[in-house]
């Protein structure tokens, strides 16, 4: 038996494929489920429902953010416990034996078969699609702008986080640089470059991955989590999101 079975369904989930604005939104942490076949990965169900599991509110801001901005959505529909689909098969972090203060004792000591079947079942169906949709886009003459969505704890390690929204790139910093431009003349949010994490913490996959190899413009958002508990928080946030994003993209050059 693989790691999913079929009544899983997909890995990968794709909303609005056929979009017409020039963003793919990508929400690499979306959910908290476990494949039924790797049970609960030792964990209580108060861990499993916590951050180290998933990012809370992030597909309901990016739900709302492809509405906004007639983007394509894609996400993983299983734990980032299981697989994070923003590192790649290489690194120890895409299956973590520990997580911020937790062990996870389903991930520890996995053999190359146990993570290379993880990889297969999980992560290449996500970089696959991705990488697809992005070919499809640049032959069509319509290359896109890619935006990861994330969410972070308030408080890690027991330190508390000031920082509400980062701003994150790697070595393009085209969208970054607009975006904070535009950011520092609203006030609204506590908006900084490059935390609470930054390209030296490995955050930056996806980015590399699918927008700079790509010469594609890239930036990843990460929104503190207790800013969009509830649904009339994650409205406001991704609107706005979407209007930091409308004002900058036109201002770059491709």
């Amino acid at each position: 038996m693989g790691i999913l079975s079929g009544e899983e369904g997909d890995p990968v989930a794709l909303e609005n494929a056929v979009a017409r604005g020039p963003i793919i939104l990508v929400c690499e942490h979306a959910s908290r489920l476990l494949p039924k076949s790797l049970g609960t990965l030792g964990l209580s169900e108060e861990v499993r429902a916590s951050h180290i599991a998933w990012d809370p509110g992030a597909l309901a801001v990016s739900r709302l953010m492809a509405e906004h901005l007639d983007a394509t959505l894609l996400f993983q529909r299983f734990s980032r416990l299981v697989y994070d689909c923003n590192r790649p098969p290489e690194s120890p972090a895409a299956m973590p034996e520990k997580s911020e203060v937790f062990d996870v004792p389903g991930n520890a000591g996995l053999d190359q078969a146990a993570r290379d079947a993880r990889t297969e079942a999980l992560y290449l169906p996500f970089r696959d699609t991705l990488s697809r949709i992005v070919k499809e886009r640049i032959a069509e003459g319509r290359a896109p702008v890619i935006v990861t969505m994330h969410s972070f704890t308030p408080i890690y390690f027991g330190m508390q986080r000031l920082v509400e929204i980062g701003i994150l790139h790697d070595a393009d910093a085209r969208l970054a640089d607009a975006m904070l431009t535009a950011a520092s003349e609203d006030k609204r949010y506590d908006v900084r470059r490059n935390e609470p994490y930054g390209p030296d913490d490995g955050v930056t996959h996806t980015l590399k991955e699918h927008g700079l190899s790509n010469g594609l413009p890239n930036v990843m958002i990460e929104v503190r989590n207790d800013l969009i508990k509830d649904e009339a928080s994650q409205r406001v946030m991704a609107g706005y999101l979407s209007g930091l994003l409308r004002e900058s993209i036109p201002a770059i050059k491709q």
